[in-house]
């Protein structure tokens, strides 16, 4: 079984985030959506509340888990039997922290690959701290978001 662990903070999910999930849904016969608890920044939202945000951005689907994971993503990975990791390129801003994370990744475990993929084009400028500051502004985030995800920043921002 072809499966792949698609790493990220989550804080919110945009709809960037879910192209890539859907995209490696197609390639992967599983794609483990890994919501970090230990994210070194204060999250928004709680691990458990990003977890259910990122589930109800994508709807049911059968091979696609969301789960929260804590520690050394390598490490993570491994227990779990997985030996790809799949990281989203935005910009070419993005790609030199990326490849860094990619070479420690590398280095600790050398048995372990990382796939890069590129969001639409349309997605390409959203991230979640602009989604965040948007909404704490009082901008419409209905175009970078999911339904479910726009009323919870509502809700946190009032």
């Amino acid at each position: 079984m072809r499966r792949v662990v698609y790493p990220g903070t989550f804080d919110p999910v945009t709809n960037g985030h879910t192209d890539l999930i859907l995209r490696a849904a197609r390639l992967f016969d599983r794609v483990i959506v890994a919501v970090a608890v230990d994210t070194g920044k204060t999250p928004l939202f709680s691990t458990d509340e990003r977890v259910a945000l990122v589930r109800e951005a994508l709807g049911p689907r059968e091979n696609v888990e969301v789960v929260p994971f804590n520690g050394l993503l390598v490490e993570f990975t491994r227990q779990l039997g997985v030996s790809v990791i799949m990281r989203g390129l935005r910009a070419v801003s993005d790609f030199e922290y990326e490849f860094q994370l990619a070479g420690m990744n590398r280095r600790m475990a050398p048995d372990i690959e990382t796939l890069f993929l590129t969001p639409a084009e349309t997605y390409s400028y959203i991230s979640s701290s602009l989604v965040r500051e948007i909404a704490r502004l009082g901008g419409d985030v209905s175009t970078f978001v999911a339904p479910a995800v726009q009323a919870a920043l509502n809700e946190r921002f009032g």
